[in-house]
């Protein structure tokens, strides 16, 4: 069972990928913030699933809402689970999708089912197990949307940064598919742009919403890569982005194409983990 600290409602377990915080949120009644070994990994609010805190997750579910008409179910596979906020999101925003989530690590998976459950739904399930497997495992052409946001040790795992893994993904998704995937990176933005260069060699068509100074590679964040067959919706992307409460900016077509100039295509002989954040980037102070 969660232990709880003397005089605070956080609940501390160890995990199998590390310790894991479940800390309420003293500004909003009913929001926890999950946290892998100091590290945020998810915000939920459990009376609101529509509120997100994150603006990386904002921009994911800004992409959800602009890949398909508003309120239409989607066939949705998520490619790391935390807390379940974007699962949440997808239920509440459009009622009858199905959506599966593949978590890794199974103790982290009921700790959040304890605490911060998430509403009965056959149409809802969690599968413990590796991203890629779950991947491999799924039929052809059987979803409409695959995310992926899978952090080990703040870093994505090599296994999924190859075009081996990318070119799992093109097959499971449905010809008018789309992939969505959460990028960590900072200067020099090695990562972000072999990323872009690996998925587009499979998924041409794509989009890259970010922080101006992320994107310009003054500082370490989160980029969020929308990559299909068809072309994405740039004007609508950039509207949302931009009036953001944290503005950000969308690079595609031509710019898009300078991001990723002479970046190689990640295979899996020489795939690495992504870029590590800087030292101290989410210390507390606590």
């Amino acid at each position: 069972m969660g232990r709880r600290r003397s005089g605070d409602d956080r609940v501390v377990e160890q995990v199998g990928t590390g310790q894991a915080e479940l800390v309420p949120d003293r500004d909003r009644a009913g929001s926890w913030t999950l946290l892998l070994d100091g590290a945020p990994q998810s915000h939920v609010d459990l009376t609101d699933p529509t509120h997100l805190e994150f603006e990386y997750v904002r921009r994911l579910a800004t992409a959800v809402d602009l890949i398909a008409p508003a309120g239409a179910p989607l066939r949705v596979l998520h490619l790391g689970g935390g807390a379940l906020t974007l699962p949440r999101y997808v239920a509440a925003t459009r009622p009858g999708s199905t959506q599966r989530v593949a978590e890794v690590d199974g103790a982290l998976v009921e700790l959040v089912r304890r605490v911060l459950p998430w509403p009965a739904d056959p149409r809802l399930r969690v599968r413990v197990g590796d991203a890629r497997e779950v991947l491999t495992a799924s039929r052809d052409a059987s979803y409409d949307v695959v995310v992926a946001d899978v952090f080990a040790g703040a870093r994505t795992p090599a296994h999924l940064t190859s075009v081996e893994y990318a070119a799992e993904v093109a097959r499971v998704l449905r010809p008018a598919g789309w992939y969505l995937a959460n990028l960590a990176d900072g200067p020099p933005l090695r990562h972000a742009r072999r990323q872009v260069a690996t998925v587009r060699a499979v998924l041409p068509h794509a989009a890259l919403i970010g922080d101006a100074a992320v994107l310009r590679g003054r500082r370490y964040g989160n980029l969020v890569l929308l990559a299909g067959r068809a072309e994405p919706p740039v004007p609508e992307l950039t509207r949302r982005a931009a009036g953001d409460w944290f503005p950000g900016r969308v690079v595609a077509g031509d710019d898009l194409d300078r991001f990723a100039g002479g970046a190689g295509v990640v295979h899996d002989a020489d795939a690495t983990p992504s870029t590590p954040p800087p030292p101290g980037l989410f210390a507390t102070g606590r």
